[in-house]
């Protein structure tokens, strides 16, 4: 059997449903490939999104389902248990139930004419002559072919599609664990927390994210160690998690990598890769839905183009990477900067920057924060705020003197070795 759409997407996830979405209304023929049996089954990810940025891409607000919490507040803790707390103007963030906003976005897809084929599993691209041409699809155990003008690659982190067109996937990840959690105690439903510290979240961090009365979403992610053995930690020796989570019942979790290196090159002939297929996370906090998104929506743009002009050719289609670095790239350069920093401090300095923080009320500088998704344009606005900047440069100088003593640390060892 042999089918032939404009544009074949792989993958259902809120990434590729969306640039499903923005093709098929323009009245563009989409056929996308899920391999599992329902969108959104099994959920990967916590959900938490800054309600500016759903926003921004006409997709708030959401059905009343779909949302599961609103948060203004953030309490930040240290590695000994320093809390930091922040209180918005107005919600800034809310949580998703994930399945049901990936149906939601692919809802949206279906009714303007995409089409979604489940149980589909892409097993290779088909390539004439270099170019991506089809895919190699199993369906309910029988292989079939499917042709398009554009693959477009939404699988999410396997890079099993992206390594065939000879493009190279990221290289640096952190591995996370997602959990839902019962009898949690002493949280504010409005206020989600994070939990900084190297013996708890190396190289990454930790978060508690609240559901409703006794319930929450917890998870960390970590560049070394064993997540599961390290989410036990948290809630059992962590001084300010394990009030809360000590007793806390785990209903159910889930494992995933999030690639924290930055986007990779995401095109070839006939072919576009996007999300976290393509590495467009925030290198920081690991978010990648937001910038997902709005890449999906600059590739049906791209898509569409090529179409009109009938050139499928990586230099035609090259334009899509020009456009998603030009949004992101500013972002991208502060925020990889912001996580090499903090993969260099030491949890007594992190302890120390929250004591400082709290010591010049650098919380009332955050009130009418409204951006968290572009980073660098929000660290931006540091410079019109005293405390926030004083915050900043106390944190730079203190990095620079860990940087200074583990540069020192590491001549001594070379010399003496």
């Amino acid at each position: 059997m042999e089918n032939f759409s404009d544009v074949i997407i792989v993958g259902g996830g809120p990434s590729g449903s969306f640039c499903a979405f923005n093709l098929a209304k323009r009245k563009i023929e989409v056929t996308i490939f899920e391999e599992h049996s329902e969108v959104g089954v099994p959920c990967h990810c916590a959900g938490h999104l800054s309600i500016n940025g759903l926003k921004n891409l006409g997709l708030y607000p959401l059905p009343k389902e779909v949302v599961e919490n609103t948060f203004s507040g953030v309490k930040i803790y240290s590695p000994k248990g320093l809390e930091f707390s922040i209180r918005f103007n107005s919600p800034l963030t809310c949580v998703v139930n994930r399945a049901l906003f990936d149906k939601y976005v692919a809802s949206l897809a279906e009714k303007s004419g995409a089409y979604f084929s489940l149980k589909s599993r892409v097993e290779r691209l088909i390539k004439d002559e270099g170019a991506a041409k089809g895919v190699e699809v199993k369906v309910n155990g029988k292989t079939a072919k499917a042709y398009g003008k554009v693959i477009v690659d939404a699988e999410g982190t396997s890079y099993r599609v992206l390594r065939q067109t000879g493009l190279f996937p990221p290289d640096r990840f952190v591995n996370c664990i997602n959990a839902e959690v019962e009898n949690v105690r002493d949280i504010e439903l409005d206020t989600v927390e994070i939990f900084l510290g190297n013996a708890y979240a190396p190289g990454f961090y930790a978060w508690l994210i609240p559901l409703e009365r006794d319930k929450a979403k917890v998870g960390l992610g970590a560049r070394m160690g064993n997540p599961k053995s390290l989410l036990q930690k948290l809630m059992h020796k962590h001084p300010a998690a394990s009030r809360k989570l000590r007793k806390a019942k785990i209903l159910h979790k889930s494992f995933h990598p999030i690639p924290l290196s930055g986007p990779v090159k995401a095109y070839s002939d006939g072919f576009l890769a996007i999300g976290d297929a393509a590495a467009q996370v925030k290198p920081t906090t690991g978010g990648g839905l937001v910038f997902g998104l709005n890449c999906a929506k600059i590739a049906a743009d791209v898509v569409a183009e090529a179409i009109k002009q009938d050139d499928y050719s990586a230099k035609f289609l090259s334009v899509y990477q020009r456009r998603f670095m030009k949004l992101l790239n500013f972002d991208l350069k502060i925020m990889k900067g912001a996580r090499k920093t903090l993969d260099n401090v030491s949890d007594e300095k992190l302890d120390d920057i929250l004591e400082f923080c709290n010591r010049i009320h650098a919380n009332l500088d955050f009130s009418d924060l409204r951006e968290i998704d572009f980073q660098g344009r929000t660290l931006l606005s540091a410079w019109r705020k005293p405390r926030l900047l004083t915050a900043l440069t106390y944190f730079l100088v203190s990095s620079l003197a860990e940087n200074l003593k583990h540069y020192q640390v590491k001549q001594v060892n070379n010399l003496n070795g």
